[in-house]
This record gives structure tokens, C-alpha cells and sequence, in this order.
């Protein structure tokens, strides 16, 4: 199976350690997603978000600074045992907090589709969650 990586950068107005519990919190998750989120906060622990749709364990977590997990998605084509990695690392930024996101060994015919998918279902939920609640 080829496989591709994509990489994208948001900023977010907001500490990082704000928008690494939009991330690791179930119950922020939940808020954003409008969706049931099940995430461990350990090493090796698991998740499960999109009430099932994606699911996977944590690889490393760095409070605030960096969370490393493999990721399995529930998608027609998407083989069984594959999972791919993702990468957040957070850092301030004059703006809030600059977030640097790479996702590896995607099959290459689900590319596209993710990459939208992480604007759509995750990026701009999180920054209109944000907006709410600094009103």
C-alpha cells in the first residue's frame, strides 16, 4: 500500500495548553465535535472519538507541548490493522498558539479527503469553540 503524509499549521487564539485539551479532554472534545469522545490522558492509552469513527492509542503526550498518536479510521478502503501516526506540537505564538500537524502512512486515496477532513471536522470547530468562549 503507498502511503503519504500531510502536514498543515493553524493558529488558535488561545494558550496551548487550552488547545492540547480541546485534543486530550473527552468532554472539550465532545463540546467541539458535537460527537461522543472517549480519550485516555496516558501513555499507551486509548481513544476513541466521532463516537467510534476514528479510534487509536497515544504514542507520547507532552502536556501543552506535544501529543504523538496512531489513528485508525473507520473509512470504506481503510485496511483493518493500519493505523497512521499523527503529530501535534503546540507552541506559543504572538497570536495564541501556532499548531504544527503531520499526519503519516495515510493510504495515498485517503490524502485528500483528510486533509479537508482536519479543516472541516477539527480546525474550525475548535477555533469556533474558542470564539465561544472567550464571549
Amino acid at each position: 500500500m503507498n502511503t503519504k503524509t500531510i502536514k498543515q499549521t493553524v493558529i488558535f487564539k488561545a494558550t496551548p495548553s487550552e488547545v492540547y485539551g480541546l485534543i486530550m479532554e473527552s468532554k472539550k472534545h465532545a463540546s467541539f465535535t458535537g460527537q461522543p469522545a472517549s480519550i485516555s490522558k496516558k501513555q499507551n492509552g486509548k481513544f476513541t472519538v466521532y463516537g467510534g469513527y476514528c479510534h487509536g492509542h497515544n504514542l507520547e503526550l507532552k502536556e501543552g507541548k506535544k501529543i504523538v498518536q496512531a489513528w485508525h479510521f473507520a473509512q470504506a478502503g481503510w485496511p483493518e490493522d493500519h493505523f497512521s501516526i499523527c503529530i501535534f506540537v503546540f507552541e506559543a505564538s504572538p497570536k495564541g498558539t501556532k499548531l504544527r500537524f503531520t499526519q503519516s502512512e495515510i493510504p495515498e486515496y485517503k490524502v485528500e479527503s483528510l486533509k479537508e477532513g482536519w479543516k472541516e471536522f477539527y480546525w474550525q470547530p475548535m477555533k469556533q469553540y474558542l470564539m465561544k468562549k472567550e464571549k
